[in-house]
């Protein structure tokens, strides 16, 4: 009866249930590897999402072409004036002659002391501008001293600043139009302890108490001959579209050109964010040889996640022939600059676009305009538009996808190892089982042996 009942080791029992473990655990590991590779492919569209973004934000340099500043204005002589225009300025040269600049009037006291000596006491100051305004200046008999007197005008803030002068006759008080031209003059009434800050010029344009250092007056020149006159140096309305700011007196040459600097550098950035889009889809699509491969895994060839997807081509194709198909009035991307390599790289030649600007600015502004459209499309196409998630874009579509796969896969694969768990807890159930059973006959065929064994002796 010794081979009749066997009992199985620990060792068997475990070795037995890690085959079977090993067994059930197969299609848990490979449904895991395709996570793995579906959040690889979230990854890459991620990647693709954010330089298709950069785009979209480039693109606005671009999208509407008759705001960028595309005249340039120079001047001959920039330390008597310069100039900035718009693109609504006419090309041309402007002659400007016999400049003088706008001034502020300027009167300085007669010397005190010192700025911070005491007055005789107290007073008040009426300021009366020409326009015929007028401004109160109390000031107390404990603050009536130069810097009083300064610091109570200047914190009126209205049309006439304080400052001090001192030298070795002593200080000054120096009163200043807060603002240039022939309007800004100003006489000056002084009351109790202030009497002696009175200016009222007589036609001969003395006082006695202040001295006249500048006159009020505006800027006056000719611009191609005719007189001009401004309340400032900074002169707005004189030329259409041009801006003149005057630094000194004498004469110069304004020169208004065409300059598609501005957008020339928009279109640059939208190159260089073009180019990053399309090589980021590349990447992700692109196919390495095993010959081509790095050291570290030249044993095998490498594939982007990617590769075969025809969304992220499609993509990379309307991308490409956004600029390769865009013409405009016998203009196209090349003949502006605006190429694409046989490898598909985008790049941009500031040069060939000036010179294709300076012989035709309108085809050329239209080109650009077209770029824009096809681009802003694509893009918007690519990555949605607006916050109210109507258009999510076609990049969000496949992530959700393979988001709403991930989730699937790994659902499946945690039912699977519930569902395995359960059955190894029933293995290892009957396995305890058998092994109790063949341990209870292991020791029944124990004692039958023993008595087996009495019996024939008895007998003997």
């Amino acid at each position: 009866m010794s081979g009749t009942v066997s009992s199985l080791g620990s060792s068997q029992i475990n070795s037995q249930l890690a085959t079977v473990e090993a067994r059930l655990q197969k299609p848990i590991t490979q449904l895991q590897a395709q996570v793995t590779t579906e959040k690889t492919s979230i990854s890459a569209w991620s990647a693709i999402q954010g330089t298709v973004s950069s785009l979209s934000s480039a693109l606005a340099g671009i999208k509407d072409v008759s705001s960028i500043t595309n005249r340039s204005a120079t001047s001959s002589a920039t330390t008597i004036a310069t100039a900035t225009a718009t693109d609504t300025s006419q090309t041309g040269q402007y002659n400007l002659t016999n400049i003088t600049l706008a001034k502020q009037q300027e009167i300085y006291s007669a010397a005190q002391t010192s700025a911070s000596a005491p007055l005789s006491s107290g007073g008040s100051l009426t300021i009366t501008l020409k326009s015929g305004k007028t401004e109160q200046v109390p000031v107390a008999a404990s603050s009536a001293t130069l810097n009083g007197i300064a610091q109570a005008i200047n914190k009126l803030g209205g049309g006439v600043k304080a400052s001090i002068i001192g030298g070795t006759g002593g200080s000054r008080l120096v009163l200043q139009s807060s603002a240039t031209g022939g309007s800004q003059s100003f006489t000056v009434a002084g009351t109790g302890g202030l009497a002696k800050f009175s200016y009222a010029p007589t036609s001969s344009g003395t006082s006695s108490n202040f001295t006249l250092a500048q006159t009020a007056s505006s800027a006056t020149l000719k611009i191609n001959g005719v007189p001009v006159s401004n309340a400032t140096n900074t002169l707005t309305t004189s030329i259409s579209g041009v801006t003149l700011n005057l630094a000194a007196s004498g004469s110069t040459k304004v020169t208004v050109g065409s300059s598609p600097g501005a957008l020339a550098g928009a279109l640059d950035s939208v190159a260089t964010s073009l180019n990053a889009a399309i090589a980021a889809i590349a990447k992700q699509t692109a196919y390495v040889a095993a010959s081509s491969a790095n050291a570290a895994s030249a044993s095998s060839a490498k594939a982007g996640p990617l590769l075969g997807n025809f969304a992220a081509s499609d993509l990379s194709n309307q991308l490409l022939t956004a600029v390769t198909g865009a013409a405009a009035n016998g203009v196209t991307s090349n003949s502006v600059g605006l190429t694409v390599s046989s490898t598909g790289a985008v790049s941009f030649n500031s040069g060939t676009f000036a010179t294709a600007y300076a012989a035709n600015p309108t085809a050329v502004a239209s080109l650009v305009s077209q770029i824009y459209k096809t681009l802003s499309t694509v893009t918007t196409g690519a990555i949605g538009s607006g916050s109210s998630g109507t258009n999510k874009g076609s990049i969000n579509a496949q992530t959700t996808s393979l988001q709403n796969q991930v989730t699937s896969l790994t659902s499946e694969a945690s039912q699977i190892a519930k569902s395995n768990n359960d059955e190894l807890q029933i293995l290892i159930q009957q396995y305890s089982v058998a092994e109790a059973a063949a341990t209870t006959a292991a020791t029944t065929q124990a004692y039958l042996s023993i008595f087996s064994s009495a019996s024939t002796t008895s007998k003997g």
